[in-house]
Order: C-alpha cells, then sequence, then structure tokens
C-alpha cells in the first residue's frame, strides 16, 4: 500500500475525453479473457496484454495497472434471446452472437515486480478507488468506436428536398464517362440536384479526393443537394445524398423525381422486381456464393503460423480478404513480421501507438502469421478481430470508416497509399513497392509522329472481352435453350446454365491492343485529327495484381456483373507487354506551337463567358464555347458546351500567339523547384492566369498534363514518373493468392481469399481457415500473381 500510495502522481482519473483501451492489447490481441488478463495503464489509459505490459513500463515509467481477468461461465441451456433494436452484432441492443457469460475480476498491480492488491478494497487510496470506478464504467474506446461505426450510417430526411428548385437547361446525364466540369477529375463526382452541373469532391487533407469544386459551386449558388455519381442504384435510399447547407449525408425522400429530371429514370427498375431477369440474378448469385466458399464440401480445418482467421467486424469480409492476400506477399510479411519485432515497433512508436500505422501493421502481421491466435478448437478457429488496424486505416476516408460492404479494389489502393505515405523517405522499408509498376501511353498521329506519356500503378485493371469467349457454340445452344424454355413459360435450371469463358491472355491483349482517339489536337499538324494509342508495362513489379472488371452499368443506369469464368492459368508471361519506348526513327511531337497570326480567332464575349461560368462551368471551357460559336449567345454556347464536355483537348489552355503565352519567369521556377517539369508548369500557369495556386491545382487535376490527356502539346519520353525507384524483373509469374467477391455489387454481397501457401490451396473466409478442394481460379476479382 506504501508503494502504492508513493506512486499517485502516476494515476489519473479519466476524463469524458479521454480514451480508455480496455477489451483489446494495443500491441497484440490478447484479452481480458486471455491467459494473462489485461493490464490497463491508469496514467494513459491503454491496455497490454501479460506478455507486453513491462514494455510499457521500460518506456513510459508508468508504474500502476488495473489488471482486469475474465473467466469464461458455463452458458444455460435455457437462456432467453434478446431482441435487437440496432443493426450490429454483440453490442448493447444489437443480435445477440450467444457470447458465453464471464466471470470478472479486478485487481491494482504495480510494475516491476507485479505487487497485486485487491480491488475494490477500501483500504486503497481514494484517487485509485476513483480511476479504478471510472476505467471499469467507461464503454471503452473500442467499442465507442464501433458503435459510431454503426450509427454513422443513420441519416435524417433533408429538410431541402422537398421544395427543391431544379433548372431545366437541358441537361440529361449518361449512365457512364462522367467528368467533373471544371477539372479532369473522373472519380468522386457529385451531381448537383438543381442544375445538373457535375463536380469533383472535397480535397482531403492529405491533398487526395477531388478539387472541392462541387462545394465551392454551392458557396457560388446556394443550391444545396447533390448525389454522389456511382452510388445510384435501385435502392435509391443507398444513395450518397450530401446537404451543403446542412453539411452532412441526408436522405432525400423525392430522389426518384430530382434523379428523373436529369434523365435518370428508375421506374423501370421498380417495375422488373421479380421478373425472369432477378430471378436469374438471385441464382447467380446462389450459384457464386456455393462455389467460392466451396459450400458442401469437406473442407479441413487448418491451424497454426500463417493459417490465422479474421473476425468480420460487420461487413467487414472486404478488408479481411484483401489482407491475407497482402499479407502473403513476402514484402509484407518480411516488413512487418520477419524483419521487425513488436517491441521494436512499440518503441519507435508515438506515445499513442493505436494511431501508428507501422505499429498497427507490425500488430496484425504477428496476430496473422504468428500461429499464436490459431490454435485447434472444437469446430472452428476464433480468428482475430482487426478492429484498431481498420479505424486508424478507414480515419481518413468516409467510407471505411462506416460499417457498409465497400469495394476491395478501392480498400486495397487505399491501403498501398497509406503504407506508402508511411514509408516516405524510406524507399527500401516501403513493401508497397513490390506492387507498383509504370504504364507507358504510346500515342501514333496521323502525321506519323509519336508522343510517350508515363505513369505509375498499383493494379492492372482489365477488361473482359466476352466476344474472345472459347465456348461460343455452347453458348448458342444455351442461348436458343432458353429462348425456347421462356416461350413456353418455363425457367431454366442452375444446372443448365452456360457461361462465357474467356482466356485471361485475351483480357491481357485488350490491354495492350490499338485503339482510336477521335478529335485528337496534333501540333504536328496544327488540328484535330484520329490517333491510334497504345500501352504497355515501363516495368514489371514483385507481385501484379489484375482486376478484373465485372462490374459495368448499362443502360438505364442498370448495374449489371458479368456473369462469365476467366480462365486464369498457374503461370502467366507477360514479357510480350514491356513498353519498348521511343524507337530509333520515330519523330516526336512537337510541343505546343502557338499560332503566329491568331486575327482569324475570335476573343470570347465576356459577358457569355460569365453566365456561363455562374452556372458552374469552367473558364476555359466557357471561353471556347463562346469562340466555337462565334459569341452567338449563352444558350448557343451552352449547347455547345453540353456537346464537347467530353472532348479529349477541352482543358488545353487557349494559345493565341506568341506574345499571350508568355508567362513570369520566376513563376515558372517556383513551379520548377516543386519538381513539375518546365513545359507543364508553362501550360498551368498560362491555364490558370498566372495565379501559382490554381496552376498548381491544375497540375493535379491533369495528372497527363504532359500530353494534355490525349492532346500532344508536349511529347517528351521522360515525362512522367521515374522508373528507377520501380522494382523489375522477368516477366513470368505464377498464381498466388484470389480474392473473389458474391453478389450483385461490390458495395454488398461477400468476400472471400483463397492463398497458396506451401504448396496447397487454402480458403479464408473471414475468421474460417481451411484445405481448399477446389479454388474458383475463373471467377476472381482480383488475382494476385509472384514473379517467379
Amino acid at each position: 500500500m506504501d508503494l502504492l500510495r508513493s506512486n499517485l502522481s502516476r494515476v489519473r482519473i479519466p476524463e469524458p475525453t479521454n480514451r480508455v483501451y480496455k477489451q483489446e492489447c494495443c500491441l497484440s490481441f490478447d484479452t481480458p479473457m486471455s491467459e494473462g488478463g489485461l493490464f490497463i495503464d491508469m496514467f494513459n489509459f491503454l491496455a497490454f496484454g501479460k506478455d507486453y505490459v513491462g514494455w510499457n513500463f521500460e518506456k513510459t515509467g508508468n508504474p500502476v495497472y488495473l489488471h482486469v481477468k475474465k473467466t469464461k461461465k458455463p452458458v444455460p441451456e435455457d437462456r432467453p434471446l434478446k431482441k435487437p433494436t440496432l443493426l450490429a452484432i454483440g453490442i448493447d441492443g444489437g443480435f445477440d452472437n450467444n457470447e458465453a457469460d464471464y466471470e470478472e475480476t479486478h485487481n491494482i498491480v504495480i510494475l516491476p515486480d507485479y505487487v497485486s492488491l485487491s480491488y475494490p478494497s477500501v483500504e486503497l487510496p481514494e484517487k485509485v478507488r476513483l480511476a479504478a470506478d471510472a476505467i471499469l464504467l467507461d464503454a471503452g474506446a473500442e467499442r465507442k468506436e464501433q458503435v459510431a461505426a454503426w450509427t454513422a450510417d443513420k441519416k435524417l430526411v433533408s429538410v431541402y428536398a422537398t421544395n427543391l428548385q431544379q433548372i431545366d437547361n437541358g441537361v440529361v446525364i449518361p449512365p457512364t464517362g462522367w467528368k467533373c466540369s471544371q477539372c479532369d477529375k473522373t472519380d468522386n463526382l457529385w451531381l448537383n440536384l438543381t442544375d445538373g452541373v457535375i463536380l469533383c469532391g472535397r480535397k482531403n487533407w492529405d491533398g487526395s479526393g477531388g478539387n472541392n469544386h462541387a462545394v465551392e459551386h454551392y458557396k457560388k449558388t446556394g443550391y444545396p443537394l447533390a448525389v454522389k455519381l456511382g452510388t445510384i442504384t435501385a435502392d435509391l435510399e443507398a444513395a450518397d445524398v450530401f446537404s451543403y447547407p446542412e453539411d452532412d449525408n441526408v436522405l432525400d425522400p423525392l430522389l426518384a423525381q430530382h434523379l428523373a429530371f436529369f434523365g435518370i429514370d428508375f421506374s423501370s427498375l421498380q417495375k422488373t422486381e421479380m421478373t425472369t431477369a432477378e430471378k436469374e440474378l438471385d441464382q447467380n448469385t446462389n450459384f457464386e456464393w456455393n462455389r467460392i466458399q466451396e459450400s458442401g464440401q469437406e473442407v479441413e480445418p487448418i491451424f497454426g503460423p500463417g493459417y490465422t482467421g479474421l473476425v468480420n467486424l460487420g461487413n467487414s469480409c472486404y478488408l479481411a480478404a484483401t489482407m491475407q492476400a497482402v499479407f502473403s506477399a513476402r514484402s509484407f510479411s518480411s516488413r512487418y513480421y520477419i524483419n521487425q519485432s513488436l517491441k521494436k515497433a512499440f518503441e519507435e512508436a508515438p506515445a499513442d501507438p493505436t494511431v501508428d500505422l507501422n505499429m498497427q501493421l507490425t500488430k496484425l502481421a504477428h496476430g496473422l502469421l504468428s500461429g499464436k491466435y490459431s490454435v485447434p478448437q472444437v469446430e472452428e478457429q476464433e480468428g482475430i478481430p482487426p478492429r484498431m488496424f481498420k479505424t486508424l486505416v478507414a480515419a481518413s476516408h468516409p467510407e471505411f470508416s462506416t460499417m457498409r460492404q465497400q469495394d476491395a479494389l478501392e480498400f486495397f489502393l487505399h491501403f498501398l497509399d497509406q503504407v506508402e505515405r508511411s514509408n516516405a523517405g524510406k524507399t527500401e522499408l516501403d513493401p508497397a513497392r513490390s506492387f507498383k509498376f509504370g504504364v507507358e501511353d504510346r500515342i501514333l498521329c496521323s502525321s506519323g509522329k509519336v508522343a510517350y506519356n508515363r505513369r505509375n500503378d498499383y493494379i492492372l485493371s482489365l477488361n473482359i472481352p466476352l466476344h474472345e469467349a472459347t465456348n461460343k457454340e455452347e453458348l448458342e445452344l444455351f442461348h436458343k435453350l432458353k429462348a425456347e424454355k421462356l416461350s413456353e413459360g418455363k425457367e431454366v435450371s442452375g444446372d443448365e446454365v452456360v457461361r462465357p469463358r474467356v482466356p485471361l491472355e485475351a483480357c491481357l491483349a485488350s490491354f495492350s491492343a490499338p485503339e482510336e482517339v477521335h478529335d485528337f489536337y496534333s501540333t504536328a499538324l496544327q488540328m484535330k485529327t484520329t490517333a491510334v494509342k497504345s500501352a504497355g508495362l515501363t516495368s514489371f513489379p514483385d507481385y501484379l495484381v489484375l482486376h478484373m472488371r465485372k462490374f459495368v452499368m448499362e443502360e438505364g443506369w442498370v448495374p449489371k456483373k458479368l456473369d462469365v469464368y476467366v480462365d486464369v492459368p498457374d503461370i502467366i508471361d507477360i514479357s510480350h507487354m514491356r513498353s519498348k519506348g521511343h524507337q530509333p526513327g520515330e519523330e516526336l511531337l512537337p510541343d505546343g506551337v502557338p499560332i503566329e497570326d491568331d486575327s482569324e480567332i475570335p476573343l470570347a464575349n465576356e459577358d457569355i463567358v460569365a453566365q456561363l461560368v455562374s452556372m458552374g462551368f469552367n473558364q476555359i471551357h466557357c471561353q471556347k464555347a463562346a469562340i466555337n460559336t462565334s459569341n452567338a449567345g449563352v444558350e448557343e454556347a451552352m449547347t455547345w458546351l453540353l456537346a464537347h464536355m467530353e472532348d479529349p483537348d477541352i482543358d488545353a489552355p487557349i494559345l493565341r500567339g506568341r506574345g499571350s503565352e508568355s508567362v513570369d519567369q520566376s513563376k515558372v521556377d517556383m513551379l520548377l523547384s516543386f519538381g513539375f517539369q518546365d513545359d507543364v508548369a508553362r501550360k498551368a500557369l498560362i491555364a490558370s492566369g498566372g495565379d501559382i495556386e490554381k496552376a498548381t491545382d491544375w497540375i493535379f487535376s491533369n495528372p497527363d498534363a504532359s500530353v494534355s490527356n490525349m492532346d500532344a502539346t508536349a511529347s517528351n519520353t521522360t515525362s512522367g514518373p521515374n522508373d528507377a525507384d520501380l522494382p523489375d524483373g522477368g516477366g513470368r509469374y505464377r498464381l498466388m493468392g484470389i480474392v473473389s467477391h458474391i453478389g450483385t455489387s461490390t458495395h454488398c454481397g461477400h468476400y472471400v481469399a483463397h492463398i497458396l501457401k506451401d504448396g496447397r490451396w487454402v480458403i479464408f473466409n473471414d475468421n474460417k481457415v481451411g484445405a481448399s478442394i477446389n479454388p474458383p481460379k475463373d471467377m476472381g476479382y482480383l488475382y494476385f500473381f509472384e514473379r517467379l
């Protein structure tokens, strides 16, 4: 007791704003139910397992801990079931997951000698009693984050929805091919429900995301509601509608009506419920479910190092399947497990290890790969819950921080971006590099001259050319049978369904195949022409990830998942896909050459431009619309603008002679100091009227600026990222992992991983791990290959 009193300065009573960890160790997956229980630091309120609390004492000097140990009680067979009031599992008000009851014991423990004092006890100092009481009464940071994630999905009806003003300006929104009307962003796009303008979302704190054009449009116009494109399906309540004045995601009960105003009509979808098409969709989903999860097969459970499952936290299977595949790569297992101990990661972590990605990835790697949490049970292993990792990696992403299902591809890319940022300046330690490769586009102009453009990527996204199916005869017979049965009012049974079989080689060939680019502005010809674009890889990564584009949007905004097999061999060779680069004898397209005599080009009428800009259109777009309609009027300019929004050169600056192209050299030098190229810097300054901040935004909004997004105003063969830092080697790869998706959309359904380990295929289905009997190699969504 004297020892405890001498350390009272290292005891704090938690405030409501303090995060109290009491359900899981910050460095491992130990819990109060573990053999050694859990030790809660009574100064910083972090929790540690028996093997790790000593490290915290060494690092912080905090000696006083509340020890919590839970021992399982036998479950009575007649335990009554409670009715759930919240769509959640295992939390108060949620579904009962049949967890056992536990007997809980508490002690105050003083390190380094682990002196133990009983709690509760009136002999303890009042400060210690109050602190321990507060810790035990606190819901716990882990539980609070879980509840917040579930309840975050509750949206209120917007007060602006009922009487929303909609302007009839002739806008009709197509089902695909969207782009921000003020920049080149093609993702994170929002449709304003008042005027139909498509604009990009907010810029994130780290520079990612959009360019704030949607919110800036609201500030200019006051038009309150916007819907995120790509989230609109037959289930309109699931669409992301944002209210700017309410600054929150909201429900729009009239969304179908508001969308129909701009040509997005869902009435046909409502009428086709439970039609033959719906039944076929259900049939396909049931087939996927059984085949991918290997239902009905006697799957032998596997335990031990590398065979640990991940608990589903509620629609978190996209994360579980992806991380199982990621940690099967040696680059990640070496970085966070083999070459990094938990103690080393903890010593390097900040005061709060729960917010350090290096620490939480090391914790996850040791949990998955050590075998500590994968020991034989009666039926199946419990798995480990990746709560702290999910909370941390999703903190900067509004979608992954919810409990909704997500796209495994989007999560994979977001995760690698986070890893790359956390290893900035330490290239040799960055495991994300092992997935990175260079892509080069070659543009052949009709003049015979060429331009090259480079970029880096983590995934090779492939179209599935159905016309390349190898079983066309069987498909024709099946379609005849299907038509006959439908005419007789009968249904096609699951056993009779024939799906197209497309070889992976055909998908890879479609990536490299030449394609025509219409209305390409040639700086050699000083006019628009048709060019031919082809793509190749400038480097081959250690691990190649192929993404199969199975999800398409049909006419009428009907989302569809291609019901197709892709025949993927165990070994592939992509050596033929290596880009040859600038070849001897090839003449490069010249840099943008302004027209000497611009007297024939009219100036844009400022009144017309101002009116169009006030509607939310881009300044350069408006100037071009006025010029190309000879300043005939606002209506004529808008008609031209709406018809030319997708022009490849719509964002190219208007060049009017050498005098107007001059820019301030000091501003060019400043952009050069940021690492931009000279020609890109000059083009950006011209496009932004000499404003450095706008010029920087323009460059980030136009990543292909060195070729002006198919407008050849630059042709430097070294333009784009440097390949020197990328891994490279031969083009032969072995299939090592598959992430498969079950369901009609990436935002619903279920994800499962199959991994090749120790010479055999293993299925990772959340916490279930077993020997795969028939891995669905032809049904994958993401394929992971390792270079031979």
